[in-house]
């Protein structure tokens, strides 16, 4: 069904998160192994799974008796490493102009140490201006295209009620499913290109995760205006594929078009783009498509519950793991951009991070912070980075794209008041359902 975006009460099942994380349960007494005290060196020994906030910083801020690194040449270059990381993964905490300024000041501390730096750090500030102009733009458009779709699916709420007018319906546009199926992954990846993963954090971090008492981003508006726009594109996808199913006014077209989605979402399968393939399986799932039950019983249906089976919600979506690891390992050892696309289930994903995020405490009991948490995080959230920087391989076709970004979507009103005309309603609840719509619209006109 249509998403929403995360919140503390969208979720009702635990995620997939490893079990090996340390994450105590209430009135748990047990305390993990201890990281280094004070003093101690993070270099020195095996890898650490928690220390102290305070050992952390004393680790990496000099003193008159401690250097992380006795020679500035050495130092340096880690600056300069941390700083090109941060702007390149974290380009949206530079928006401020405050924050550009500390990076600026940082720079200009550094610098004179070696002339090469120079050139580095400017190259540094020069590709982070480009990120943000970049990250402006895509913005902009995709709330243009946003509000366009918006504004043109308000115009066709249930045109049943009298002739339709003459417009366009998908097959009209594209009547091959594989076509479809790669223009619906452009825009998933033209989507999954402005996530930051900042986005992540921003969408469920109110305060600082290791500060119970301070704000988090107190100083900056919660950016996730990329997030909710991708979460958007689903819901519009899903009530696009109910609205051509619902459209048509004969029981065999309308069955021609099941048959035609269900075979893009094969493709999307195939492809690994698993948000598409989810929009419409849950757009034939929703009510005023799934009780057309002479439609459905002159489509060829086989291919639709071989589907259904492999999205099915049951084990924590173990057959959409399964699959998903298929073709996160494919994309691994892949030769092409074709074989590179991973295009997981966004909402699941969100939910995943969520309760790994709620789920495992920030800090041990013994005070130090939880890195086998934050270090599960990182990699769930760069596992998504590594997806989404996919250049998509496929060409694009702009009279699809068009038509699914603006194309008239039914309302959920409308799409009942189209299935009851399509097929009568079968008893007293859907009469009046049926009733009560019809006199709303003639009321209107």
């Amino acid at each position: 069904m249509p998403q929403t975006v995360c919140s503390g009460t969208m979720f009702t099942t635990p995620s997939g998160f490893s079990p090996h994380l340390a994450c105590a349960e209430p009135g748990e007494e047990e305390a993990p192994q201890e990281g280094p005290g004070p003093g101690a060196c993070l270099a020195d020994g095996p890898p650490i799974t928690s220390a102290s906030l305070e050992t952390l910083i004393q680790n990496l801020v000099p003193t008159a008796d401690y250097y992380p690194e006795a020679k500035v040449r050495k130092f340096g270059p880690k600056i300069l490493q941390l700083l090109t990381e941060w702007t390149e993964t974290f380009p949206s905490d530079f928006r401020d102009e405050k924050m550009v300024g500390y990076l600026k000041d940082i720079i200009h501390r550094i610098a004179p140490c070696d002339e090469a730096y120079w050139k580095t750090l400017n190259q540094v500030l020069q590709k982070l201006s480009q990120r943000l102009a970049l990250m402006s733009q895509g913005e902009e458009s995709i709330v243009k295209v946003s509000l366009n779709a918006s504004s043109i699916s308000d115009k066709l709420v249930a045109f049943k009620t009298k002739p339709p007018p003459i417009q366009k319906d998908m097959l009209s546009i594209c009547s091959d499913p594989y076509t479809l199926a790669q223009q619906l992954t452009h825009v998933e990846l033209e989507h999954l290109s402005h996530i930051g993963p900042e986005e992540f954090v921003q969408a469920f971090v109110q305060k600082d995760p290791l500060d119970g008492t301070q704000p988090c981003f107190s100083d900056q508006k919660k950016k996730t205006s990329n997030l909710e726009a991708y979460v958007r594109w689903f819901n519009r996808l899903c009530y696009l594929v109910a609205t051509e199913i619902c459209m048509p006014a004969k029981k065999k077209q309308r069955a021609q078009v099941i048959e035609f989605f269900i075979d893009v979402a094969r493709e999307c399968f195939n492809i690994g783009n698993f948000n598409s393939l989810m929009a419409i399986i849950s757009g034939m799932n929703m009510s005023p498509v799934s009780r057309l039950k002479k439609t459905w019983g002159k489509a060829k249906t086989a291919k639709f519950f071989i589907l259904e089976h492999q999205m099915d919600p049951t084990g924590n979506f173990y057959n959409y793991r399964t699959a998903l690891r298929g073709a996160a390992h494919r994309s691994q050892t892949a030769n092409s951009n074709r074989e590179r696309i991973v295009i997981p289930f966004f909402s699941l994903l969100i939910k995943d991070i969520y309760f790994l995020n709620e789920g495992c405490a920030n800090r041990l009991p013994n005070g130090h912070v939880n890195f086998e948490k934050f270090m599960e995080l990182a990699r769930q959230v760069g596992e998504f980075m590594t997806w989404k920087q996919v250049e998509c391989p496929f060409e694009e076709d702009r009279a699809i794209l068009h038509y699914l970004h603006t194309a008239p979507i039914f309302s959920e009103d409308g799409l009942y008041l189209a299935s009851y005309e399509s097929e009568s309603p079968e008893n007293q609840v859907e009469k009046d359902r049926w009733k009560a719509l019809r006199s709303n619209v003639l009321g209107k006109t």
